[in-house]
């Protein structure tokens, strides 16, 4: 299917509209003296900067990257709003309308369509990592200038309402310009969860109602039935979640306290922003009951619901007479009063849980159609009972992560209290530990005390465990998400959890415990270990709980880290295929949690070339994926762009359904090229990062130092502290590599992997060539290394390695690396029989009005880099100033590369 280009004009014209009121505002405030910075990109820069004040070369370079950043993104919202024109040909990509054209010309009846949507689940998952260095005011006055730029499309304005608009971007340009941009002090886990809680109670909810609008909209303009779509039953179910406050890998601190603080917060968010959806509901349904006929039913549940509430009962009916459905929307305000006010010992006069909330919203609805008010109830009821189904009284789930290795500390803290000799538990085998765990968990009493201290990390544990018991007491579980074990390397590390839960009475209750397998041995290994899981008796006990359904965590990042792109992105492939396979064996539907970053190196992408790569029979009807750091932003910051990338992923998952039951078959894929290719690459890969004074290359030749001391995040840039690639965390590790261009960790290896193919089976070459547009998998792997080449550049990487060559390091690191990268290169050009500047024309224009001003700031990081290298450690204020100057030139590096970590 081919899909006409992005309008390049338009992007020029808007890009030199922006840069225009952009040097107004400076010559405004007399900075005229940076304006040769931010004027036409395609033009030699003529400022000197070593002649102006670098903090504020850098400011300039950073807003002048961030617009163009809006122009894009502007450019490519309204791009798809003209094709989503009813008179279009070509649909867009990842939309419902694709999604519904497609299946109308496979013959899909339209009752599978609705089944399809129905089954479909999304959760998006919010979390806070070292990547975004932008305070939440600037990201609010980048909302306020999103706008402005969506009313400057409106063709029907006058020139003075143009002129207007124009003089409002200039005034904003300059409170952007006064307003610091990066922290200046390092955040905490509130400022963090203040950030993702601004997103999931004013963006989400706004996203979700202009989403379902669209589906209905997209279902009617494909001609489909249009009375079918306004079951808000049939919806796909979009639940969103969130880290910030559960998240304890590494992170010391996330406390027991603040995760009970953390749970409060979302329930009170959720029901406040019920209680104003439903006040709003009052206002508008103003149906007479003197010239309607009132049902019956919806008489007796208003007499019903007001004795419950004596007085308070009454006095919501004489609110509004003659009107019996706000009578008894009153009495559910009512009742959700009570509810916030924590008085939910009486479920007659409390909700205590939001699944009561919606069989009322239900029964209205019914009420409102047995009345044939179909278009009310689908205008003015529907995005209230929406909005309940998918917020709830949580708002979002919080999932609760933990590293294995912090259990087994926790574990020998517990067993030596109790008098077993077990100092060395982490390191027993494992059919010792098993056998232990099995008989711990098949005791009748408890091992410990909620009295006793046991030590800092079982107390830690144990304390997190029991408010989590205490809340699902007082709320429900609603509000919990998974018990997420990071490195899982065996079945007695998801043991250990089930002995914690068993101490905390959390066993019996729906909590999901979720293997997290990251390395690329873990994946190998995870089959075997989700198997055994499945098989243990507790599993088995609890899956009704689970509704025969395992969540199974997959980590992008350091299998990245740990293997290089290639061989990391085809081991999540075969381990998706084999945990599937597995989860089918035991009657089991397994569905999964990409953990995925921003960057590509990280499984970052567009959302419905992510899920088109899925294998087939993997997209079991949910997916959960991690929405990271800057990337929250980037998705989701303005409503039109976050309405395409939730719509992407709920057509996606949609699409995998239809396809499922269509047992289409994957015979023809290269699989066996492809498995020589990852452990080519894979070789290729850690013979590079394995050559003795590699770590030190790395330490000079990136910001990596200055990341481990950074203020752009509230976690610890490594696990424990060790100075060692291991324990060193994927995001900075990605970060850094992409911050000196050389963006090594999205392309490594593939290059000397595709010339090995030609090479030594060159008939498997040619048959990749063939098989590249055909398989979603093989195009989105190719596509997205070819982005990360492209977004290298040469001359920086030379830069920046010569501050390793400066401590008279050997220039071998770098050769291996410039060489690879033109290998990759020239192998994608002969593999797509074109060159990159020819078929990537939207990607080579976006650099052209980036490079150079990039190159401003490379230098001046190479610059400051020396300068705080050089400084002792005992001179602290200079020290900080100077690292202040390098998170500064950090984040307007990160906003001229776009995704960075």
């Amino acid at each position: 299917m081919t899909h006409t280009p992005l309008p390049f004009q338009k992007i020029t014209n808007d890009r030199e509209f922006l840069i225009g009121c952009y040097t107004d505002m400076l010559t405004r405030i007399h900075e005229t003296d940076l304006i040769p910075l931010v004027t036409r990109a395609n033009q030699s820069v003529n400022a000197d900067p070593s002649m102006l004040p670098g903090e504020k070369v850098i400011q300039a370079l950073s807003i002048y990257f961030q617009l163009m950043t809006m122009v894009e993104e502007n450019a490519a919202t309204q791009f798809r709003r003209k094709m989503e024109d009813p008179g279009s040909q070509t649909p867009v990509r990842g939309s419902w309308s694709e999604a519904f054209r497609i299946w109308k010309e496979a013959g899909v009846p339209e009752e599978d369509m609705l089944r399809a949507l129905s089954e479909t689940t999304v959760i998006p998952v919010l979390t806070a990592h070292p990547t975004e260095a932008k305070r939440v005011t600037v990201i609010e006055i980048h909302r306020e200038l999103y706008l402005l730029l969506v009313q400057r499309e409106n063709t029907s304005l006058s020139p003075m309402e143009q002129n207007g608009i124009r003089e409002s971007i200039i005034n904003l340009l300059e409170r952007w310009w006064r307003t610091g941009e990066i922290y200046l002090e390092k955040p905490d886990i509130r400022d963090e969860r203040a950030n993702v809680m601004h997103y999931l109670s004013r963006v989400f909810p706004t996203v979700l109602a202009q989403s379902d609008e669209h589906l209905k909209r997209s279902w009617a303009e494909s001609g489909l039935t249009r009375e079918k779509i306004h079951n808000p039953d049939v919806f796909p179910s979009i639940r969103f979640g969130s880290w910030v406050g559960g998240d304890r890998d590494g992170h010391p601190f996330v406390t027991p306290a603040v995760t009970q603080e953390t749970l409060l917060i979302h329930r009170n968010t959720a029901l406040n922003l019920i209680r104003d959806e439903i006040q709003t509901l009052v206002r508008k349904l103003s149906i007479s009951g003197l010239s309607n006929p009132v049902p019956l039913l919806l008489t007796k549940a208003i007499e019903k619901k007001a004795a419950a509430f004596g007085e308070a009962g009454i006095r919501a009916i004489q609110r509004n007479p003659y009107e019996p459905w706000r009578q008894y929307l009153n009495l559910v305000l009512l009742q959700i009063e009570h509810t916030i006010n924590g008085q939910v010992a009486d479920a007659n006069r409390c909700y205590r849980s939001s699944q009561a909330l919606e069989a009322d919203l239900k029964f209205l609805r019914e009420m409102l159609v047995e009345n044939g008010f179909q278009t009310l109830a689908g205008s003015l009821l529907f995005p209230v009972e929406r909005m309940v189904s998918c917020f709830g009284f949580h708002l979002a789930k919080l999932d609760i992560r933990q590293n294995s290795a912090f259990h087994d500390k926790a574990m020998i803290q517990i067993l030596k209290a109790s008098g077993e000799n077990a100092d060395d538990f982490d390191r027993w085998e494992e059919s010792r530990r098993v056998a232990l765990l099995n008989r711990l968990l098949d005791q009748q009493t408890l091992l410990t005390d909620v009295t006793v201290s046991y030590g800092p990390e079982a107390d830690n544990v144990l304390d997190c465990y029991r408010v989590i018991r205490q809340h699902i007491n007082q709320y429900g579980a609603e509000g919990i998400g998974s018990f997420i074990i990071s490195m899982t390397r065996h079945l007695s590390d998801l043991l250990v959890v089930y002995f914690l839960m068993r101490e905390t009475h959390l066993l019996n209750t729906g909590i999901r415990v979720v293997p997290l397998f990251e390395t690329i041995s873990d994946l190998n290994h995870a089959p075997g270990i989700l198997d055994s899981f499945l098989q243990h008796p507790i599993t088995r006990q609890r899956s009704g709980k689970m509704e025969n359904r395992q969540e199974v965590m997959l980590g992008y990042s350091d299998s990245n880290k740990d293997g290089g792109t290639i061989a990391s992105k085809w081991n999540l492939y075969k381990a998706e295929k084999a945990l599937a396979e597995t989860g089918r064996l035991h009657q089991t539907s397994v569905y999964f949690f990409h953990g995925t970053g921003g960057t590509i190196s990280r499984g970052g992408g567009k959302y419905h070339r992510f899920l088109e790569s899925m294998p087939e029979g993997t997209v079991n009807g949910t997916i959960k994926i991690t929405v990271q750091g800057e990337s929250v932003a980037q998705l989701f910051g303005n409503p039109l762009t976050a309405r395409y990338n939730l719509n992407a992923l709920t057509s996606g998952v949609a699409r995998h359904l239809i396809k499922n039951k269509s047992g289409s078959s994957a015979s023809d894929y290269p699989l066996g090229t492809m498995e020589f290719l990852a452990e080519k690459s894979f070789r290729h890969y850690r013979n590079l990062i394995e050559t003795p004074g590699f770590i030190h290359f790395y330490s000079k030749a990136t910001c990596i130092d200055v990341l481990e001391q950074s203020k752009i995040g509230s976690r610890p840039a490594r696990r424990t502290g060790t100075r060692t690639l291991q324990d060193l965390r994927a995001i900075p590790w990605v970060f850094s590599w992409n911050l000196s261009r050389m963006t090594l960790t999205g392309w490594y290896g593939l290059g000397a992997a595709l010339h090995a193919l030609k090479k030594e089976r060159p008939a498997d070459f040619e048959q990749l060539k063939r098989t590249r547009n055909q398989w979603s998998f093989l195009r989105f792997l190719l596509i997205q290394t070819e982005t990360n080449l492209i977004l290298s550049d040469l001359d920086m990487m030379k830069a920046y390695a010569a501050l390793y060559a400066d401590e008279g390091g050997e220039p071998v690191f770098l050769d291996h690396i410039l060489h690879d990268h033109q290998t990759c290169m020239n192998m994608l050009e002969e593999l797509f029989e074109e060159p990159a500047v020819t078929r990537r024309k939207g990607q080579f224009d976006n650099l052209i009005w980036r490079n150079d001003k990039l190159t401003i700031l490379h230098r001046l990081h190479i610059s400051y880099l020396k300068k705080w290298r050089q400084l002792p450690d005992e001179n602290t204020t200079e020290k900080d100033k100077a690292l202040t100057r390098l998170l500064s030139l950090i984040n307007a590096l990160s906003s001229g590369l776009k995704n960075t970590g």
